[in-house]
């Protein structure tokens, strides 16, 4: 499987590359935290890591290391304005648990 990117989502992440003026790609990565355990990271990416694996999706390199790989696999990233707010969006299919505000999950 592989971490794609709709769209809207790569439309986006070209925008914020461009603006910014360098960067390989972007970063797709798991933290511990929220209510639920776990919670999404995004990043620029400058240089690659070591235990980085790259995809191309739409156009964008989407970055993830290895640790976060396995409860990333098979992640779609969306971007979505709903009304005043704007962001993006992870589908996620080895999310067992989400927490009520969307911002953590559990594996």
């Amino acid at each position: 499987m592989a971490i794609t990117l709709t769209d809207k989502a790569a439309e986006r992440v070209r925008k914020f590359i461009a603006q910014r003026g360098k960067g390989l790609g972007l970063r797709l990565g798991v933290r511990t935290s929220g209510c639920s355990g776990l919670a999404y990271t995004l990043e620029f990416v400058d240089e690659l890591g070591d235990d980085d694996t790259t995809f191309d999706s739409n156009g964008v390199t989407v970055i993830v290391d290895a640790k976060s790989y396995a409860m990333l696999d098979g992640t779609v990233l969306d971007y979505a304005r709903e009304g005043l707010n704007e962001g993006f969006k992870f589908t996620n299919p080895n999310a067992k648990e989400t927490c009520g505000c969307g911002e953590s999950f559990k594996v």
